[in-house]
């Protein structure tokens, strides 16, 4: 059994394909960034002047609660993750990303790759995360 996963009240993909995909007892969530639904990005904020501030930190929280918001649609939670792969605009954003990271997951968490990457689907992404979790289908009639 596969199911695409489209969470009402989430940014809309920018593209075709769902927030994520269960098959079977895997959730592969899609690549989640911290864009807001109202297409705004947690962590981009700008002054009167148009100079752009990015908070690593912030964009971090957000996007690993919204991966938490996939996953309660799909019937999981971060706890059932088994693996993540994060994409960096710039490692000099390593630091930033592990701390807010280490408030969700510590040793017993997912698996993990960070790379970096030359760029995001918008300037002002700093970070992008996919991950798989594992969570059984519960049997309706056993």
């Amino acid at each position: 059994m596969t199911e695409g996963i489209v969470v009402r009240g989430k940014a809309v993909p920018r593209g075709r394909f769902p927030h994520a995909k269960r098959a079977g007892d895997l959730i592969y969530v899609s690549g989640t960034s911290s864009r807001r639904p109202d297409n705004t990005i947690a962590g981009a904020e700008a002054d009167e002047f148009g100079t752009v501030a990015l908070d690593i930190a912030e964009q971090t929280r957000a996007v690993i609660e919204n991966i938490g918001d996939v996953l309660k649609a799909a019937g999981a939670d971060l706890s059932d993750l088994v693996q993540i792969t994060a994409y960096l605009v710039n490692m000099n954003d390593f630091g930033g990303y592990n701390r807010v990271y280490a408030e969700y997951f510590d040793e017993t968490g997912p698996a993990r790759t960070t790379v970096a990457v030359h760029q995001l689907p918008h300037p002002h992404l700093l970070i992008e995360i996919q991950a798989v979790a594992y969570r059984p289908l519960r049997e309706e009639n056993p």
